[in-house]
């Protein structure tokens, strides 16, 4: 079977397994705040060590096409009461944890953190570090808008020992600048990447999207150019994701606006061979990184990790997150904050963690991801045939189409994804998801694979 076919054949709903079990499949009936402070003392009393994810949701405009939690406003007067909740939630968890944390990984997401003033993220930064331990190199990182990030907060950020940033950029077509609501020049992101680097960042990341609205081949391959003159270590070159039913702004334009199957095929074939050309190694699922970036050396040395903030070169075994929408994971449960602005502030306010809903894992859950986190990391996986239950035996039964199809390797107690697999990784995986396979959904609640 050639490529086209096995991409036609594996393109269906999958998710991203930035966990498992995915969060439609969590069983939060009794869940509360109480199980999980149980779970983050335990694993906090394991090791202080700690990630933290800080989601800041407001955006001034709307990017159409973005599935994201955020908040649509230009009145910044938020910003003060939303920072002083964030650090109520923070001094929670420092209750929790009866000591102070090491710091290992930080990352703020949105939205659009840059938003926030630079004096105000200054604010927040140094509170949350005052009451905390920062190991000598931490790995910190932040997204950005180009067209929102300015040279002082580029410099504050790397004063507060910020490495890393992810701009996203997705098309520089100005036809879908338009269809998406994001008007970005190459001008503009090339002025942020350069002052970034005077600043003291070492590790830039770029956000491109393929299967855009309007979106053709030349789009594609312009953007792609362009982007490989900013030299940033680490690209992340992403589907686009078409979820209407759970994001409204996506209903702007139709599936007719979206290329066609075989032409998203085209854009991510011709979009991964030019990536390559520029000296970009895949590095896990959707991100290609250059040989010096701290991503593709953790995945050389077996190190890499992936959580809900996607690939990390950190593991913690304990990643908290504050903010409106927020996933936390002590690596044996996990929970998601309340989505809504106004009710995080009040609940938080209150004296109470914000919980939405959670998850406890069991020993089948533990034992499923672990295999899925190899796989999705290391692309290979291994095991004691004796360890093996009924549900994971059947998993092993549902990769003969991937064994036929010359895209795995399965042998007695391990499995390994060949080359020509690694665009199916998430199909590969879920075969091994029992929770979605024992009840599947009638209708998607996941992007499609390719």
């Amino acid at each position: 079977m050639n490529r086209a076919d096995l991409i036609s054949k594996y393109d269906i709903p999958a998710p991203r397994y930035t966990s498992y079990p995915t969060v439609p499949y969590w069983e939060s009936d009794g869940f509360d705040q109480h199980i999980w402070a149980k779970h983050v003392g335990q694993a906090f009393q394991k090791s202080p060590e700690i990630s933290l994810y800080l989601h800041l949701p407001f955006c001034e405009q709307l990017c159409t096409y973005c599935g994201c939690n955020k908040r649509i406003t230009k009145n910044h007067k938020v910003e003060t009461p939303y920072l002083n909740t964030l650090l109520k939630e923070w001094n929670i968890y420092l209750e929790i944890f009866g000591g102070k944390p090491i710091i290992k990984e930080l990352h703020l997401g949105g939205g659009t953190p840059t938003f926030f003033t630079p004096q105000n993220l200054k604010y927040l930064l140094e509170s949350i570090f005052s009451k905390a331990i920062i190991p000598e190199d931490p790995d910190f990182s932040i997204e950005v808008h180009p067209n929102y990030t300015t040279k002082e907060h580029l410099h504050v950020l790397a004063a507060l020992g910020f490495k890393r940033l992810s701009a996203g950029i997705q098309d520089f077509d100005p036809k879908v600048q338009i269809a998406i609501n994001r008007v970005q020049t190459f001008e503009q992101t090339k002025i942020v990447f350069d002052e970034a680097r005077k600043a003291g960042f070492t590790s830039l990341n770029a956000d491109i999207i393929y299967g855009l609205p309007f979106q053709k081949l030349e789009s594609v391959k312009g953007t792609i150019s362009k982007t490989s003159v900013l030299k940033p270590e680490r690209i992340a070159f992403y589907s686009y994701a078409h979820v209407p039913w759970k994001s409204k702004a996506q209903r702007r334009y139709s599936e007719e606006d979206l290329p066609s199957a075989d032409e998203k095929r085209e854009l991510y074939e011709k979009g991964k061979e030019m990536l390559v050309a520029h000296g970009y190694t895949e590095t896990g699922m959707d991100h290609f990184s250059l040989p010096q970036d701290d991503l593709y050396i953790a995945m050389k040395e077996g190190k890499m990790h992936r959580n809900f903030m996607g690939y990390t070169v950190q593991n913690t075994g304990l990643l908290i997150g504050l903010g409106a929408s927020s996933i936390s994971d002590s690596t044996d449960c996990f929970m998601q904050n309340v989505k809504e602005v106004e009710e995080y502030e009040k609940v938080v306010n209150e004296g109470r963690l914000p919980v939405l809903k959670g998850h406890e894992l069991t020993e089948e859950d533990l034992f499923i991801r672990q295999h899925i986190l190899d796989l999705m990391c290391r692309m290979e996986t291994s095991w004691d045939a004796s360890s093996e239950s009924e549900s994971f035996k059947e998993g092993l039964e549902k990769l003969e189409p991937f064994i036929e199809d010359n895209l795995v390797v399965l042998k007695e107690g391990s499995l390994k994804i060949k080359k020509e697999g690694k665009p199916f990784i998430r199909n590969i995986c879920m075969c091994f998801d029992a929770r979605l396979w024992r009840k599947i959904p009638e209708t998607p609640i996941f992007s499609k694979s390719i």
